[in-house]
């Protein structure tokens, strides 16, 4: 009876000491998790109405995925010309995206948790001063440029010229055959505009990491990666240009070869940005791309210096963020 109620003592003071000091009986999983719960994100592309998802749905799946911060990428105006496809791609391919207005009033409403961007559809003429508007009100970066036009068109580069002029990024999503065509033209105007700061994004963007990507109507490829692909180079080559990993085409990229993978974020550490660009509700599941994309970071990073700075550093950097 002494030996049981030594060891019963013993437990007990032993368990007082580890809750004294902030201990727990958690395994080292339970402790990484709720390390990771505690580090900030920076989610670079979000939507406001996104297949009719409320502001306050979009405010509570961003913190179920462990966002901070999250920055509204909005869509151009409502208008039927050959740019939106007669009409059909209207709310940034037809997603329901809100506008200006839109991304500005939740920005208020969350502030601090939610940033915004200013945009408009790119060949209509008054697109340039809809978005210097946007910006003079607080806009951060230009985007998501959405729109069939070519990139390397007279418009567009008036846009590029804005974002430099304001010292923000313009994020573009190429999408051979829908949405800023020419994406061998990219080159050109990273050149062109040094001073500007491009971010590229979507399927096209993502399906030429690969130096074999060869049909540029497979926008979902799979399969083993050879390095030096397109985007691969632009990355190494340029300053000025930075990569958005959401939405599935960033995920499929890390998925299809997570070797080639593990190689492409040690090489471009300091030029990857998290994004989700997630229509989920939930911020948790195997139906949140958006949760999927941060927890494929988190494995194939090959340090936790390298997996902060995609998901948090480099973009309160090159946002200014405080």
């Amino acid at each position: 009876m002494n030996h049981i109620a030594s060891r019963r003592q013993f437990l007990a003071t032993t368990t007082g000491t580890m809750l004294a000091y902030g201990f727990s009986c958690s395994t080292s999983a339970d402790v990484k998790s709720q390390e990771a719960a505690r580090e900030p994100i920076i989610d670079i592309h979000q939507h406001t109405t996104y297949r009719q998802r409320s502001n306050e749905t979009l405010a509570a799946h961003q913190r179920a995925m462990g966002v901070t911060q999250t920055i509204l990428l909005p869509s151009g105006s409502t208008v039927r010309r050959p740019s939106t496809g007669d009409g059909k791609q209207n709310g940034l391919g037809g997603v329901g995206a809100g506008g200006n207005a839109s991304v500005a009033e939740m920005a208020r409403d969350f502030a601090g948790e939610f940033l915004f961007g200013g945009n408009e559809v790119t060949d209509l003429p008054e697109a340039k001063d809809t978005i210097e508007k946007q910006l003079k009100a607080g806009a951060i970066i230009i985007g998501e440029q959405k729109f069939g036009v070519q990139c390397d068109s007279r418009e567009s580069q008036m846009l590029y010229a804005l974002a430099a002029d304001y010292q923000v990024p313009i994020l573009l999503h190429f999408q051979h055959g829908a949405y800023n065509l020419g994406f061998e033209f990219l080159e050109k105007m990273l050149q062109k505009f040094p001073k500007t700061v491009f971010i590229g994004h979507a399927q096209t963007w993502w399906a030429n990491i690969d130096a074999n990507h060869k049909d540029q109507s497979v926008l979902y490829p799979r399969g083993a990666v050879t390095a030096g692909g397109i985007t691969d180079k632009l990355l190494s080559d340029y300053p000025n240009v930075y990569a958005d990993m959401s939405a599935g085409s960033g995920l499929n990229a890390l998925e299809r070869d997570e070797d080639h993978a593990r190689g492409f974020l040690e090489r471009h550490q300091n030029k990857i940005l998290y994004g989700s660009d997630c229509d989920d509700h939930l911020g948790v599941g195997p139906k949140c791309q958006g949760a999927k994309t941060i927890a494929a970071l988190r494995r194939l990073s090959s340090s936790k210096a390298i997996e902060r700075k995609i998901l948090y550093e480099n973009s309160k950097r090159l946002f200014r963020l405080s």
